[in-house]
């Protein structure tokens, strides 16, 4: 038994970081970390985009067992999935929480043992997830121009005042704690916009490239790709602010790394590293301009791939290939504080094998921007994502990890197999309809009460 801190970031595409291989991004304390413990190559979420991901996580559910498809919170008020904050906390695990929550229920009844700084969305959230038509959000161009150093505002706020509370917790709060104790820190960064200190900005001249791989690739003209593009107008985007944004991005990637650091730094500070697991994590990842696409909502490696490094008394110094997903992590969790958990799904990462090449994983996407669902298995190195209004895709990422070329027409006999893997998780078909439905209900749930289907929550910072 031991504590955990957990520090989970938003939108960290695990490519952008030492530890995963990137020439150039520096990120000292996430290659610590790796270094010290164990290195998780191939972690997903299970949706790539905040509500539905970090919703997950928080309830050990997968997101359509809980129907948080989307960023829309409207008519989810009697939604009351036990946390696993609160469940740990009935068997004697003083549970914290700082920062995002952005779940299916309000920070504050979540049940962890405090609740320090929640960040909540405001009802009904983000609305813009009409099917037919699809609904595009006009005037989204004008996220490209968030990039660049700042002086006039804090780029890194509310953020920077999570950590505080949290190394205030460490070092006044802790002490205090009679038991394990898990502390669970949730940043906004290295999310968009790309704002960043002028330090942070001049830190990577070189830091403005272009993506290797275009809107002229196959995978770029995929339906859903091109329900994105639209959806967000990302093909409006000019080179400067490409570029721009892939520039910032280094920087906050490096301003989330340097969070990690105080942390780290702090438990070593107060004789707490040793009793402590330290893992990290984000909640989904970001495509960067790969294929024309930005920002999440897509099944592609590089939107639905997590960073996931753990270091601790539980965790050997390895690098682990078997795919593994979030509900492993929850599961995990409990393992390394010594409690029960739940009938859920997932199984902790301390039981897995490093390789096998036969662990299979789910994740899903039923949020805005795209005609209508998909699903994601992975088994070894194939991955079906299976999409309910357009063609299925197949990539093999020992031979293609860029996901370049589409496998499908031929290797029908492993579309098969893991299309039986996916029906042993749901019926596709069954839960693609229900989350329509329950979609439709919130959009007329919004007109009931006087609101407008879309909102311009997508236009603020984080």
């Amino acid at each position: 038994m031991s504590n955990v801190l957990l520090l989970i970031s938003d939108e960290h595409n695990p490519r952008v970081s030492e530890p995963y291989g990137h020439p150039m991004v520096q990120t000292p304390y996430m290659a610590r970390l790796a270094d010290e413990g164990t290195l998780y190559q191939n972690a997903y979420c299970s949706s790539p985009l905040c509500m539905p991901s970090r919703s997950a996580f928080v309830s050990g559910r997968w997101v359509h067992d809980i129907q948080t498809y989307s960023n829309s919170n409207a008519a989810m008020e009697t939604f009351s999935f036990p946390s696993y904050g609160a469940v740990l906390a009935e068997q004697g695990v003083h549970t914290v929480h700082i920062g995002k929550t952005d779940v299916y229920r309000p920070g504050v009844d979540l049940g962890f043992s405090e609740m320090i700084l929640p960040q909540d969305r405001t009802p009904p959230g983000d609305t813009y997830h009409g099917r037919t038509p699809l609904t595009l959000r006009t005037g989204a161009a004008e996220r490209a121009d968030g990039f660049g150093p700042r002086t006039d505002i804090d780029p890194f706020s509310p953020d920077r005042h999570y950590v505080d509370a949290a190394l205030d917790w460490l070092e006044n709060r802790a002490p205090k704690i009679n038991g394990p104790w898990l502390l669970s820190v949730n940043l906004n960064e290295p999310h968009f916009p790309q704002w960043v200190t002028p330090e942070l900005w001049d830190m990577y001249p070189q830091g403005g490239d272009l993506p290797t791989h275009g809107r002229d690739c196959a995978s770029a003209n995929h339906p859903y790709a091109l329900d994105l593009r639209a959806h967000f107008e990302t093909d409006l985007f000019s080179e400067e602010q490409v570029r721009g944004l892939r520039r910032g991005y280094l920087g906050c990637v490096t301003w989330t790394d340097r969070q990690l650091g105080k942390l780290l730094d702090a438990l070593e500070r107060l004789g707490l590293r040793e009793n402590t697991d330290v893992i990290y994590t984000s909640d989904h990842g970001e495509m960067l301009g790969k294929f024309n696409m930005w920002w999440k909502c897509s099944l592609l490696d590089d939107s639905v791939r997590v960073p996931l490094i753990a270091a601790g008394p539980h965790f050997a110094q390895q690098t682990v290939t078997t795919p593994v997903q979030h509900l492993d992590l929850q599961a995990t969790l409990f393992d390394c504080l010594g409690c029960e958990r739940p009938d859920w799904p997932g199984e902790s990462l301390l039981s897995l094998q490093a390789n096998d090449p036969q662990r299979t994983i789910f994740a899903e996407y039923h949020g805005h921007g795209t005609r209508s669902g998909a699903y994601m298995v992975r088994r070894g190195g194939w991955k079906l994502i299976y999409c309910m209004a357009a063609p299925h895709l197949l990539y093999d990422l020992d031979s293609d990890p860029e996901e370049l070329v589409d496998r499908a027409a031929d290797h029908p006999e492993i579309v098969s197999e893991l299309t039986q893997a996916l029906r042993r998780v749901c019926s596709p078909e069954v839960e693609n309809e229900r989350a329509h439905a329950f979609e439709r209900h919130q959009l007329n749930r919004v007109v009931a009460d006087g609101g407008t289907i879309g909102s311009n929550s997508w236009k603020l910072k984080k």
